[in-house]
C-alpha cells in the first residue's frame, strides 16, 4: 500500500513539475485573438488545453463576461460551451442572455449553463465538464473571494484541461489574483466605444484588457474592440483619449495658491 501511494505521489509531482516548467512555447496549440499586439505578445495567441484567468472588479463584471465569451468563441466556435455559475450570480450579474450572445456573433445554441450552490460544487462540475473532450471550452464563474480556488485546485483544473484538450476559462469577479497554474491572467474593464453612425449608436464593444501573467513571455495592456461580424478582437480604428475634467466643486490649484499667499 505504501509503495502504491509513493508511486502515485511521484506521478502527481511529475505532472505538477511539467505544468510549472516553462515548456516549449512553439509546441503549444494556440488560437489567435485577432488583436495584433496581443497575439504578438502571446507568440501566436492563447494556448489551448490550458487554464486562463480573467479578473474584474465587481462593477466591471459585464465587460469581463463579454471578454470571456469572446475568447470562448475564438477557441471553439462550433463546439459546445459549458458555463458553470453559482446560483446567486444571476442576482448579482444577471443571466447569460442568448440574444446578447447572438449579437456578439456567437451561437447561443451551443451554450450549456450549469448552476451550482457553492464553490466546491462548482469546482467538481468544472472538473467533470473538462473531462468531456467533445466540448470546446469550460467557463467557471465565481463572485468574490473563493478560498477553495487555491493553487491545488488550479493544478487539478489544469491537469484536466491538458488530459482532455478542453480549455478552461476562470472568470473571477470581485476577487484578488492569487498563485495559480494559469497560462495567462487578465484584468479586464470596459473602455469607451469609438464614435459610430446614428444607426449604431451603441457602438461596438471595446475593452481595456491588461495581461498581467504570461507563462511564456512578457505582459502588456491593450484596448481591444470586439468585431461581432468577424468574431475576433482587433485594434480600434479610432479611440477617444479623453482627459478627466477638474471637479466642479474644487477650486483651481492656482486659486488655492493665491489665497494662501494672501493669507500669509
Amino acid at each position: 500500500m505504501t509503495s502504491a501511494r509513493m508511486s502515485t505521489l511521484a506521478s502527481l509531482r511529475g505532472s505538477i513539475e511539467r505544468i510549472e516548467a516553462p515548456g516549449d512555447v512553439q509546441g503549444l496549440n494556440k488560437v489567435a485573438l485577432g488583436h495584433k499586439g496581443a497575439d504578438a505578445m502571446l507568440r501566436g495567441g492563447l494556448a489551448l488545453a490550458a487554464m486562463h484567468e480573467v479578473f474584474a472588479e465587481g462593477h466591471q463584471g459585464a465587460a469581463a463576461t463579454g471578454f470571456v465569451a469572446g475568447i470562448a468563441g475564438r477557441i471553439a466556435p462550433r463546439k459546445p460551451l459549458v458555463w458553470v455559475r453559482q446560483d446567486f450570480a444571476e442576482v448579482e450579474s444577471g443571466t447569460l442572455s442568448p440574444n446578447g450572445l447572438a449579437e456578439l456573433g456567437l451561437d447561443p445554441r451551443l451554450l450549456v449553463t450549469v448552476r451550482v450552490a457553492d464553490v466546491e460544487t462548482a469546482l467538481r462540475a468544472t472538473a467533470d465538464a473538462l473531462a468531456c473532450d467533445a466540448l470546446g471550452a469550460v467557463v467557471l464563474e465565481t463572485l468574490g473571494e473563493a478560498r477553495q480556488l487555491d493553487l491545488v485546485a488550479s493544478r487539478k483544473l489544469t491537469l484536466a484541461a491538458q488530459a482532455s484538450g478542453v480549455t478552461a476559462l476562470l472568470l473571477r469577479v470581485g476577487a484578488n489574483p492569487a498563485p495559480s497554474t494559469a497560462e495567462t491572467r487578465w484584468i479586464v474593464r470596459a473602455a469607451h466605444s469609438p464614435p459610430s453612425a446614428a444607426w449604431n449608436a451603441w457602438g461596438t464593444p471595446v475593452l481595456d484588457a491588461h495581461l498581467v501573467r504570461n507563462r511564456h513571455g512578457p505582459v502588456g495592456r491593450w484596448i481591444m474592440e470586439w468585431k461581432c461580424d468577424e468574431c475576433l478582437f482587433s485594434e480600434p480604428s479610432s479611440y477617444p483619449q479623453s482627459l478627466a475634467a477638474a471637479p466642479a466643486y474644487r477650486p483651481h490649484p492656482a486659486a488655492i495658491g493665491e489665497l494662501r499667499r494672501r493669507a500669509g
